[in-house]
Formats: structure tokens, C-alpha cells, sequence
């Protein structure tokens, strides 16, 4: 299998080779989940580019691990507060980190949270495994399938570890860092930004929502109180944490996370994404046109799931693909 081949190659595809007596548990097959959930571009990095290497640090906010990069030019030249949401591969990667140094270059204060507090998504490694499995033994294709099985029941657990009820809270810790030790930034922008990839595309919805939230906690976040029926004191009401956003290639997401939505929102998609499928994306679209909430949605052909965090491709088109959705979600903050 070449190298184009292994980055184009979908999640689920492995499932439809001739092999029907051991196709593997695949993820959405577990009783965990309902639907594809996390594909191996958002628990793996690509082979991080020749030459590029992180600029920033990592450092406490809020009590949570940060990594933060700062315009060259800050804080002399205002600069506005931009929170970077990760996929699985999370903090230590150097490859979301050189994406953080990225916007910063562009005049943002970026803030990337450890959205999983020292626990990345498990397999997570620095490059995709390049695997020879065309005319492998039957042996090896059984080898492999017990390793995806394995590796879905593994995220799957991981996911159970890191819902909305301990990300979110953890959010709000951060954004309350910011305000304070970037109040300039903040200030600057007359707002927090966000962007997010993956994993962390779903929390850009969230924090771009308004929410009636169940009290005691963010249990039930996309769930309101019921108050006929007595539940708990009532609704209460929390967000919109940001002013504008902007995603890529989501997972986890639901049509309720579209719910509520009042910032501006930059969706980047991928043509037939297994992970964000297309019935979400346009029931998505028409909720947001329905509630007058300003978006735009770019759908990429010919790329993988994953394509728009850092990484290097052989093949020039995703190449161009990733450049063409840095700058979408870019203009996009930068403009609002």
C-alpha cells in the first residue's frame, strides 16, 4: 500500500476487505457507542513537517496544563485570545502545538488546554503506522484485526473518561485564567475566539451556546431541566463562552449540539466523513439557518478525516487542502 493510500484510506474501510470472518469491532459497533465516534486521525499523529518545531510553553492556567504561544509583536501590538481545542492526540503533541504556533504567527494569544489532563487518547504515537497489509499472511490480517478490536474498546473507554461533565468544567477554568492573565487579549478582541479540531471541535458548539443547564453541574448540558416536572430548582442558563469559532472535521458531535448556538460559527467538513456523517452536518446547517446564527460550511472532497491539523502528506491535494482550511478558519476569527 503506498503512502498516498494509507493517508486516504478510510477508518472503516479494513471492515470491507474479504476477510468477512474477521472483520473487527469497529467503533459505533461497540455497545459503548451509538455511531463512528474517533477514527485513528484523531488518536494519531502525521509525521510532523521537515523543519517546523513548537516556539511556545507549557504552563498552568486555571490549575489545568496549557501550552501557550504568543505573537512575536505581543504584548507591544494588541493581539486577541484564541483557545485551540485538541483531538485526541492532545497537549504533548507537537504537531497540535506547531498549529497553536501557527495562528500565533498571525497576531493571536493562543491557549491550547490539556482538555484530558495527562491522559491522550490511547495509541496515540508521533506517526501514523505505515503497514504493509496487501498481501500480508492470514496470520497477519487476523494480528491486525485483534489490534483494532482491541483499540476501539480501548477509545471507547478512554471517551467514558472524558465527557462533557469533566471537559467543560475544565473549559470554564481556563477561559477564567485567560480573562484575567489576558485581559489585554480579551479585551482586544472584545471576546474569547476558539478554534478546534476533532475532539475538541464538538466543545466549539458547546462554548458557542447558550445552554439551560440542570443545576449541579454540567450533567445534562444538552439537556434542560424539566421544571413541570420538578426537576432539580430549574434551569439556569450559561454561554456563550466565546465570540466567534471555528471546527474541523468534528466527532461525537449530535444535532442537540447545534442547539442554542449564538456565536458565529466556520465549519470545516470532509466529503463522506464517517465521523461527522452528513446527516448531522445538514440537519446542523438547517438549525443554524432556522435560529438566524451567522455560519459558513466548506465541504473538502479527496481528504481524510483529520486532514487539517498539521502534518505532512504525500499527496499535494490534501497538502493544499490542509493550507486552504488553516486559512478559512483563520480569516473566519480574524473577521469576527
Amino acid at each position: 500500500m503506498t503512502e498516498v493510500e494509507v493517508a486516504t484510506k478510510a477508518p472503516e474501510s479494513d471492515a470491507q476487505e474479504d476477510t468477512p470472518a474477521l472483520t473487527p469491532v469497529i467503533l459505533g459497533d461497540t455497545p459503548a457507542q451509538t455511531g463512528p465516534t474517533m477514527g485513528e486521525h484523531c488518536t494519531t499523529d502525521r509525521p510532523t513537517p521537515a523543519g517546523e518545531a513548537p516556539q511556545g510553553e507549557i504552563r498552568k492556567l486555571g490549575g489545568i496544563d496549557a501550552y501557550v504561544s504568543k505573537p512575536a509583536s505581543y504584548p507591544t501590538a494588541p493581539s486577541k485570545l484564541l483557545l485551540l481545542l485538541t483531538g485526541g492526540t492532545g497537549l504533548k503533541s507537537a504537531n497540535n502545538q506547531i498549529q497553536s504556533d501557527k495562528f500565533a504567527a498571525e497576531g493571536f494569544v493562543v491557549v491550547m488546554p490539556d482538555l484530558f489532563e495527562g491522559d491522550p487518547a490511547p495509541n496515540s504515537s508521533s506517526t501514523l503506522p505505515d503497514a504493509e497489509t496487501e498481501g500480508s499472511s492470514f496470520l497477519e490480517k487476523f494480528k491486525l484485526k485483534a489490534v483494532e478490536t482491541a483499540k476501539s474498546f480501548m477509545i471507547d473507554m478512554w471517551l467514558a473518561r472524558h465527557t462533557e461533565e469533566k471537559v467543560m468544567p475544565l473549559l470554564e477554568k481556563v477561559i477564567d485564567a485567560c480573562k484575567s492573565e489576558f485581559a489585554d487579549a480579551v479585551a482586544a478582541g472584545d471576546g474569547i475566539y476558539a478554534v478546534g479540531y476533532c475532539f475538541g471541535a464538538r466543545y466549539i458548539l458547546l462554548l458557542a451556546a447558550e445552554k439551560a443547564l440542570v443545576q449541579g453541574g454540567w450533567s445534562g448540558v444538552n439537556r434542560p431541566a424539566d421544571e413541570e416536572a420538578g426537576e432539580g430548582q430549574g434551569p439556569s442558563k450559561k454561554g456563550p463562552f466565546i465570540k466567534a469559532g471555528a471546527l474541523a472535521h468534528a466527532t461525537l458531535v449530535s444535532p442537540d449540539d447545534f442547539v442554542g448556538l449564538k456565536s458565529p460559527i466556520s465549519l470545516v467538513c470532509v466529503e463522506n466523513d464517517p465521523m461527522f456523517p452528513d446527516e448531522v452536518r445538514t440537519k446542523g446547517e438547517d438549525m443554524m439557518s432556522k435560529d438566524g446564527v451567522e455560519h459558513e460550511v466548506q465541504v473538502y472532497p479527496g481528504v481524510p478525516h483529520g486532514f487539517g491539523v498539521i502534518g505532512d502528506y504525500a499527496d499535494s491535494h490534501i497538502k493544499e487542502a490542509q493550507a486552504t482550511a488553516f486559512e478559512q478558519m483563520l480569516k473566519w476569527v480574524k473577521e469576527h
